[in-house]
């Protein structure tokens, strides 16, 4: 059991130079409920203050507890699906030329098989989520 554990959990991060003030960066990424801009949902639904769940295109409905706000700063949360359950931690920074913004996930895949395909996937769906922001950021 605890030997598996260990070796199940998987990190991937990404950092991306955002041509936008913080505030505008953090608004966007943080607002839940406007969830047009990225283009692997269909939808979301907040449970309550601190919980709620994302319907992708693709593959199953992920549910999010939020443990860590810290405005335009901070943004932490545990995620849950039938196939993994992680962590994911979004830091802002301020700078000359915008926003730094680095985001860590961890995940624990629930089936053996899928540990070879999630780095990739984590990987992509970072590269995706980066690219509808920037797009969003242009727009608003």
């Amino acid at each position: 059991g605890r030997r598996w554990e260990r070796i199940t959990m998987i990190t991937s991060g990404k950092k991306a130079m955002l041509l936008s003030e913080r505030s505008k960066v953090w608004k966007v990424v943080t607002s839940v409920e406007h969830y047009t801009w990225r283009s692997d949902l269909r939808g979301t639904e907040i449970l309550c203050e601190n919980q709620f769940l994302e319907y992708p295109k693709r593959g199953p409905v992920t549910a999010f507890t939020i443990t860590t706000v810290e405005p335009c700063n901070r943004w932490e949360f545990d995620m849950e699906n039938t196939n993994m359950r992680g962590h994911w931690t979004g830091l802002f920074k301020q700078t000359e030329e915008g926003t730094e913004m680095e985001f860590t996930e961890t995940v624990e895949v629930k089936k053996r098989f899928l540990k070879l395909f999630v780095k990739g996937y984590l990987k992509r769906q970072q590269t995706r989520f980066v690219s509808d922001l920037k797009k969003a950021l242009e727009k608003a």
